[in-house]
């Protein structure tokens, strides 16, 4: 079993920055893959960024590319999200997943893929 905790969200203004971090306990030898996924309301949950075993791996949205980083320490079994120039449309709950075994640049952005989920951190961008 495998325990997530998201932190580090709230309400700022278009073109602030906000660091989202995610911590796993339990079995976090276990853990590969760790990724980002947000939800608006109404919509359904999509991929925002993922992170392989060694942090080689890494991929993003393209919503996101160029503004967002993701990166992760393994010493303290924390995935964070660096969120720069955000946007209204960033808006959301923000939720860290985690996944063993490899993925690929489609893969790791299915949420099926995922095992275990955090229980979500809002992120609220105002124009």
């Amino acid at each position: 079993q495998v325990e997530l905790a998201e932190s580090g969200g709230g309400l700022v203004q278009a073109g602030d920055s906000l660091r989202l971090s995610c911590t796993a306990s339990g079995r976090t030898r276990s853990i590969d893959n760790m990724g980002w996924f947000r939800q608006a309301p109404g919509k359904e949950r999509v991929f925002v960024a993922s992170v392989g075993p060694n942090a080689r791996h890494r991929f993003y949205a393209d919503s996101v590319k160029d503004r967002f980083i993701i990166s992760r320490d393994h010493s303290v079994n924390t995935v964070y999200l660096q969120m720069n120039s955000l946007r209204p449309e960033d808006t959301g709950v923000y939720y860290c997943a985690s996944s063993v075994g490899y993925c690929t640049a489609t893969s790791c952005r299915d949420r099926r893929l995922y095992q275990y989920w955090g229980q979500g951190t809002q992120v609220t961008v105002s124009s």
